[in-house]
């Protein structure tokens, strides 16, 4: 096995709670913020709309991933069809997505652990949580993903247990009330809201993708990869509207609305502060931020590494540790995510907090690379049509169309309404793309070329 390969140890369940672990996160925090941008209802419209896109990507999204099986992800699947223009935008759209992603969800589980310690400081927590998470990662791929099923099947039971105890409180009357952020339903201003909220939306299912960047490290993953996927998409949209429609509709929802810890809150309308529901969610309800910010972690080294392996990026970050892990692609994505924690209050985007501009920030990372990743299956079935495809989208062209038309809606009304975010994206990616072009002028390819991935 080359120094530059990673070794095959994951199975279904693990891509599995990967792929969920990944995202679970979303339905404890940070889709709140969509109910102070579009009210309950409002939000409700935007959910089913993003949820009905990323339906369609997924099942677009796995003939890709398991026709090339490379820890690359969409950069893999671009460069193939674009050479090293799409592979660069999608490369560094993915990486501006998963990098950002994590200080958001550290910076909740430093609200989650608060809940519980009012003394301690939420960041130092989030600082705490990034080198414990970075270490068990670099300890080996098999011991993260183990570890990623288990504190994802606990996540997923502990928002089970949550609607159960929330349920008997539901008022549909409590959910509806000024629904669609105190605007007429059918108002400009709702529409606006609807649209606005999109971010937040797309928080309920970011990074579920991420589990292609461990296709090369799956047991026969032409097999593995679509059920994991599948299973993860329904998982993922069931948990999602049930959550949201039972928080809000427990109290006045707007009390939740612009905060990390929604379902504690939630919970302690329902059952007071004290109650051992309320601890118990506290508790395990932090596995479902750590899910997803340990897989996020597995996500942007592999992005890191691949990028460097095919020589974009420095070869440096591409060396295995004896643990077969990109432990510097690893540390590398720890670093920015410190460094963004350790911002808020000197950067002011829009007078977002720090968690609304960094979902935002690794949304658009997301939209660009979800685009190109559809553009690329269309231009792969037409350049390539003997490309062994063990899982090939239904309803194609329809539904890859379907993917492609909602993400390109969602990324204009994004910069529409986050113009200054936009503008930070747009920077990051033409400064991204012009260090690898310097990259690449100075450091020979290891071991991945446009038509070897």
């Amino acid at each position: 096995m080359s120094a530059n390969t990673l070794k095959p140890t994951l199975g279904t369940l693990h891509l599995w709670g990967i792929a969920v672990g990944l995202v679970i996160s979303g339905e404890y925090f940070g889709w709140s913020y969509g109910w102070g941008t579009a009210g309950t209802l409002g939000f409700l419209v935007t959910t089913l709309l993003v949820a009905v896109m990323y339906t369609c990507f997924i099942f677009s999204f796995t003939e890709l991933t398991t026709a090339i099986p490379n820890a690359g992800g969409p950069f893999a699947y671009s460069l193939r069809a674009f050479g090293v223009t799409g592979g660069t935008i999608a490369g560094l759209a993915t990486l501006i997505e998963f990098v950002f992603a994590p200080p958001a969800i550290a910076m909740a589980i430093g609200a989650y652990l608060n809940v519980q310690f009012p003394s301690l400081e939420p960041k130092w927590a989030a600082v705490g949580a990034y080198l414990v998470f970075m270490t068990l990662n670099i300890l080996g791929v098999s011991i993260a993903a183990t570890f990623e099923l288990v504190v994802t099947v606990l996540a997923v039971a502990e928002l089970l247990v949550f609607m159960g105890v929330v349920a008997p409180s539901f008022s549909f009357a409590n959910f509806a009330l000024g629904g669609w952020a105190g605007q007429d339903a059918f108002s400009t201003g709702a529409l606006a809201g609807i649209f606005a909220a999109i971010p937040f939306a797309i928080w309920f299912f970011l990074a579920i993708e991420g589990a292609a960047m461990a296709a090369e490290e799956a047991k026969d993953p032409k097999r593995t990869i679509p059920k994991a996927y599948i299973a993860g998409i329904l998982t993922l949209v069931v948990l999602a509207i049930g959550v949201m429609i039972f928080a809000g509709g427990v109290g006045d929802w707007r009390t939740l609305s612009n905060i990390n810890d929604p379902l504690p809150q939630a919970m302690k309308a329902v059952v007071g502060d004290n109650s051992n529901w309320m601890h118990m969610l506290v508790w395990i309800g932090l596995f479902g931020l750590v899910a997803s910010f340990h897989g996020i972690i597995l996500g942007y080294s592999r992005q890191f590494f691949a990028l460097a392996r095919a020589g974009f990026l420095p070869p440096a970050l591409a060396q295995l540790s004896r643990f077969q892990t990109p432990h510097r692609a690893i540390i590398a994505g720890g670093v920015v995510g410190i460094a963004a924690i350790f911002s808020d209050g000197l950067i002011n985007l829009q007078g977002m907090s720090l968690t609304a501009a960094m979902i935002t920030m690794s949304v658009f990372g997301a939209i660009v690379m979800y685009i190109v990743s559809m553009l690329a299956l269309f231009k792969l079935r037409r350049s390539e049509p003997g490309l062994e495809r063990s899982f090939r989208a239904p309803g194609y062209p329809v539904i890859p169309g379907i993917a492609l038309a909602l993400a390109v809606v969602c990324l204009v009304a994004m910069i529409w309404f986050n113009g200054q975010v936009a503008l930070v994206f747009l920077a990051l990616m033409v400064l991204g793309a012009m260090f690898c072009t310097f990259v690449r002028g100075r450091t020979p390819k290891l071991n991945v070329v446009a038509n070897e991935v």
